[in-house]
């Protein structure tokens, strides 16, 4: 891998990750458009320690209290019942079906899951998906012309039930094309739960995992050696420093937007990248990963 791309694919890497796009699929893409390797499912995941340190930072005085919270519940009763020291559980029961899944389907995560004609699918598919849960949530909020506004539920309401279903919806952006953002946030709207809470809790589920894939993909990378690190650890800076800036900018956007101009991009891309590859333009196959 260049340092050009490196550079390219950061960049690419912070602009989607927290967006409703699939950041593993514009990763993927960029590579297929531009004639490069696929940067493989390791490249991913260590760059993605960069998006989520823009997250910890971003978030870090609701993660501080989350954990101090949590620490104290550990040994006072009486913090057992404190919303922070309860979402601190919550995060980790929401982690564990992608913590599962990950492990278990880690082989087809890096072989047949970037497939483009699968990624194309899950871009128009969840892109409905999210489309539909986005009326929903609008609905609820104006109201209508016999109705009053609906109203939506908050972190505050978040409980073991609801954490697993958020979880379920993480673990299926294992499938790039997907989206964990768009995924997390779209459960979180059929649930009842206001844009900006589902989106907060979606940014905070995807802490420990995405830390630990980075970490699990370290580890390997150290071993086997297959990662062109100096690229990489660039692309992971650039990752962070784009991301930041997309994060500060959607937390405003959701507040008072629609995720409709996110569903359209997503049935239109994947509609061009069905039609490239049936044309042979694009191969559906990941060419060999860039090291």
């Amino acid at each position: 891998m260049s340092w050009f791309e490196s550079l390219v694919l950061g960049l690419v890497q912070g602009l989607t990750e927290f967006l409703p796009v699939s950041s593993s699929a514009h990763l993927r893409l960029t590579a297929a458009f531009s004639g490069w390797k696929d940067p493989g499912a390791a490249f991913t995941a260590i760059t993605q320690i960069g998006t989520e340190a823009a997250v910890l930072i971003y978030f870090r005085k609701d993660i501080g209290r989350i954990i101090s919270s949590w620490f104290r519940s550990l040994f006072d009763k009486t913090m057992r019942h404190n919303h922070d020291a309860q979402m601190g559980w919550l995060v980790i029961v929401g982690s564990i079906p992608i913590g599962v899944l990950g492990v278990t389907l880690k082989d087809q995560i890096e072989g047949p899951f970037r497939d483009l004609r699968i990624t194309a699918t899950m871009l128009i598919v969840v892109g409905v998906v999210i489309g539909i849960a986005d009326r929903m949530a609008a609905r609820d909020e104006t109201g209508g012309r016999h109705r009053a506004p609906k109203q939506r539920k908050t972190l505050e309401n978040l409980g073991v039930k609801d954490g697993l279903i958020f979880g379920l919806c993480q673990a299926c952006a294992l499938i790039p094309g997907v989206s964990r953002s768009g995924a997390t946030i779209s459960g979180g709207l059929f649930m009842g739960y206001r844009r900006e809470a589902a989106a907060r809790y979606s940014f905070l589920l995807a802490i420990p995992a995405v830390l630990a894939s980075g970490a699990f993909e370290v580890k390997d990378s150290l071993s086997e050696g297959h990662v062109a690190w100096g690229p990489t650890l660039f692309a992971t800076v650039i990752a962070f420093a784009s991301g930041y800036a997309v994060i500060a900018w959607f937390m405003k956007w959701i507040s008072n937007k629609s995720f409709m101009p996110f569903v359209w991009y997503r049935v239109a891309l994947g509609i061009v990248i069905i039609a490239l590859v049936a044309a042979g333009v694009l191969s559906p196959h990941a060419a060999e990963s860039a090291g």
